[in-house]
């Protein structure tokens, strides 16, 4: 089994894979999503990782393979270690020489986030291009694949989770809210006003870029929303399509087994 951890600044996503033997597909058999562990040694992260099967009841022996994607470079050392100890293998970090499949078309391709090379390899494979893929986390970055598969590059925002918290720290009156899509659009208190204020202007925000990218690129692109806000922003959006939340999931497995042919071919 492949075990595929996407880690972020503020989430860490990991998701295991039964990979697709003598015909048979590929499957999902869990996920799961943890606050970013950024003060673990490698004795707690390898405990987490024991702890994490143990709630599925899953054994951790049968993990063949490790992919991660990682924006958080300090933690890179520690995760290697910690999964060449628990699961007895080298893990593959998607960094610059790994086979993704993705020409990169930027004017410095080794500063484009590892995140954002797997997302939009998964968009490719599965939907085609030209595609556009919003992932929503910390920040929000919107990604071009062409209609040939090659990442064109894109944009990134602030996320809305730290458009929240700067309001928040910045008006000390301004009580902290859930952020979720408001009943109404004309507030008649503080917490309405607030919530109007944060959906639907971060809808705004994600559907001005999307709409000029869109112009740019063609009527025929496709948009796809990925990460922890992605289904709530998408409800109120008029361009998002479609809402793939394992998406960088299913591009670490996809470019994890591009790795594995490539390593078959050469004899390794």
């Amino acid at each position: 089994m492949l075990l595929a951890l996407d880690v972020g600044n503020t989430n860490a996503v990991f998701g295991l894979f039964r990979l697709g033997a003598n015909g048979s597909e590929t499957e999902v058999i869990t996920n799961w999503r943890i606050t970013t562990p950024t003060e673990q040694t490698v004795d707690e992260f390898c405990m987490l990782l024991r702890q994490m099967f143990d709630l599925r009841g899953l054994k951790t022996d049968a993990v063949t393979g490790v992919a991660i994607s990682s924006v958080v470079p300090p933690l890179d050392s520690m995760m290697r270690k910690a999964c060449e100890i628990h699961f007895g293998v080298k893990p593959l970090f998607i960094e610059p020489g790994v086979k993704t499949g993705l020409p990169i078309l930027t004017d410095n391709p080794s500063e484009v986030g590892a995140d954002r090379i797997v997302n939009c390899a998964a968009a490719f494979e599965q939907y085609g291009g030209p595609t556009i893929i919003v992932d929503m986390g910390t920040a929000t970055t919107f990604d071009v694949v062409s209609k040939k598969g090659e990442f064109l590059g894109g944009a990134i925002a602030p996320g809305l989770g730290i458009s929240a918290g700067a309001l928040f720290a910045r008006a000390a009156r301004l009580p902290r809210i859930d952020i979720k899509k408001p009943a109404k659009v004309v507030g008649t208190n503080t917490v309405d006003n607030l919530q109007i204020g944060l959906y639907y202007g971060y809808i705004g925000l994600v559907d001005g870029i999307l709409e000029r990218m869109i112009a740019e690129l063609g009527p025929e692109t496709k948009t796809v929303a990925t990460g922890g806000l992605a289904r709530l922003i998408a409800g109120g959006s008029k361009f998002i399509a479609v809402v793939d939340e394992m998406l960088t999931l299913n591009g670490l497995r996809i470019i994890y087994e591009r790795s594995l042919d490539k390593s078959r071919r050469r004899g390794a």
